[in-house]
This record gives structure tokens, sequence and C-alpha cells, in this order.
């Protein structure tokens, strides 16, 4: 599942659901970005990872912050 969020400033990936891309921690780009979620709580992001994302006939590479949170969403997509 992924939610799209036209009011979201970035891209989040939960860190479950990059490991199920088959990932580990040596393929994260390392950043100093920092995210507060909906309660106002702000935490570090664990890194990013660019993909190529596919939607219907297009394909365009993204940048997805990965953070240690659960969610009800494997990926939310933002307006970038």
């Amino acid at each position: 599942k992924m939610l799209v969020d036209g009011g979201a400033a970035v891209n989040i990936m939960p860190y479950a659901t990059y490991r199920n891309l088959g990932l580990g921690e040596n393929d994260l780009i390392q950043t100093d970005m920092m995210l507060k979620d909906f309660k106002g709580v702000v935490s570090p992001a664990r890194g990013a990872i660019c993909v190529d994302l596919t939607i219907g006939s297009k394909t365009i590479p993204t940048t997805f912050f990965v953070i240690n949170r659960k969610s009800s969403y494997s990926t939310l997509l933002g307006r970038d």
C-alpha cells in the first residue's frame, strides 16, 4: 500500500519496507535529515534511498527517506 499525500514535502519509506526490498545498511545514503511526525515528534531519518518508481506506464527516479517507524502503508509519496 502506498499513501499518496500531496501535502507531504518528502517521500517516506518505513525501515520494514526497506528491508523487504532486500536492502541493508550499506545501501542507505547517509543524511542528516530530521523529520517531524503528525504528533510533532522530531526524529532523524536512517538514511535515503533512490529507486525507480513505476506508476502505470510512467517510471521516474524517486528518493525516499527511510524512517524507524511502524506504519499502515509501505511508502508515503509526497508532492515532489
